[in-house]
């Protein structure tokens, strides 16, 4: 079945560092372009960054020169590192594919607050 598990979460201080991780199951990893996804309080989720399968990527404009996103199609892995912090970037996170998103996994709670 289709899985997605996010982990690397955390209470950071603003201009602080996080590198969330996603496994992805279910899918056929190789050929589907990955997204990290958010969504904060009262909030619709929203697309931060994607990664196509030949390593192309996209960030929303808030995050560009921040955030970087990357693949492992060997392990079906996706990152996404987040550096400077702010606290506008609080929300949970999410991966999937970036189309035909489904099967949404729990996410991982990020924090930015001193």
């Amino acid at each position: 079945q289709v899985q997605f598990v996010e982990s690397g979460g955390g209470l950071v201080q603003p201009g602080g560092s996080l590198r969330l991780s996603c496994a992805a199951s279910g899918i056929s990893f190789s050929t589907n372009s990955m997204a990290w996804y958010r969504q904060a309080p009262g909030s619709q989720r929203e697309l931060v960054a994607t990664v196509t399968s030949a390593g192309g990527t996209y960030y929303m404009d808030s995050v560009k020169g921040r955030f970087t996103i990357s693949r492992d199609s060997v392990k079906n892995m996706v990152y996404l590192q987040m550096d400077s912090l702010k606290p506008e970037d609080t929300a949970v996170y999410y991966c999937n594919r970036r189309y035909n998103a489904a099967y949404w996994g729990q996410g991982t709670q990020v924090t930015v607050s001193s």
